[in-house]
């Protein structure tokens, strides 16, 4: 149990310092219009992420709870769609491209991180 314990805190900072880290990549990032309007989309999916898994906590049932990391999941999904249209349009600068790569790594770790929950609290896995 207190592993268990321990494990969903690390998750839980693991989420919060990825938020933090995907908005300063952000703010480097130029504000054209088109770049602005990513940035914004980017910014909504990727705290979507982190402000889901934290209603999660205070879920008022196990459905409930799951409703939370579905949407997390789903905003993980969004959040690499943008990540990959930033860098392959070239959007990004070439001395971003490595955060930009990082960052999309881990959002789909974080990503595969909740599909795998998602499967295990559905009785899947």
């Amino acid at each position: 149990m207190n592993n268990k314990k321990t494990l969903k805190q690390e998750f839980r900072l693991r989420i919060y310092r990825y938020v933090i880290r995907l908005l300063k990549f952000l703010a480097k990032l130029p504000n054209d219009p088109v770049t602005r309007e990513i940035k914004g989309q980017l910014t909504r999916s990727g705290t979507s992420i982190g402000a889901n898994y934290f209603e999660a906590e205070g879920a008022s049932s196990k459905k409930d709870y799951q409703n939370f990391f579905s949407h997390a999941l789903k905003s993980a999904n969004e959040s690499k769609f943008w990540l990959a249209v930033l860098k392959d349009s070239g959007l990004v600068s070439k001395d971003l491209i490595p955060e930009c790569d990082s960052i999309f790594k881990e959002t789909k770790e974080i990503a595969n991180i909740f599909a795998a929950s998602i499967l295990t609290m559905k009785g899947k896995k």
